[in-house]
């Protein structure tokens, strides 16, 4: 199988959903407090939807009132990167698998101590895969 690091967008469209694609490759966000995600309380590692890259640990994950999943930190800037967004008219800053470029949401300066970072992240991006003990 070809590393996902070098799919093509046509790649993409045959192992994605339309929505998934409209998420995760066009850089797409899905409706607010629609997301299978958003209430989710169990335990684990949230991984990106397109090549199984650790993100986030659901420790991190709190209840922001955003309408989607939020996390005060990610796993390190070896597993995903920012850029600068300024698609609707105001700075934002996007966050993307560092591994394939997948878009999983943004991330604001105003979470909960200690990081002060909330990562608004689309459910349809990642994937929680729960700890044994759970």
């Amino acid at each position: 199988m070809k590393d996902k690091k070098n799919f093509s967008e046509q790649d993409w469209k045959e192992v994605l959903t339309a929505e998934q694609f409209e998420i995760c490759r066009k850089k797409g966000t899905e409706l607010p407090f629609s997301g299978k995600y958003l209430d989710t309380k169990t335990k684990g590692t949230y991984t990106c939807l397109c090549c199984g890259n650790d993100l986030f640990l659901s420790e991190s994950k709190f209840d922001s009132g955003c309408g989607w999943p939020s996390f005060s930190e990610s796993l390190g800037d070896e597993k995903i990167k920012t850029q600068e967004d300024l698609s609707l008219s105001r700075q934002r800053t996007e966050v993307l698998c560092k591994h394939c470029d997948a878009h999983l949401g943004h991330v604001f300066e105003d979470g909960p101590a200690p990081t002060g970072l909330r990562y608004c992240i689309n459910s349809v991006s990642i994937v929680l895969e729960e700890n044994e003990e759970s």
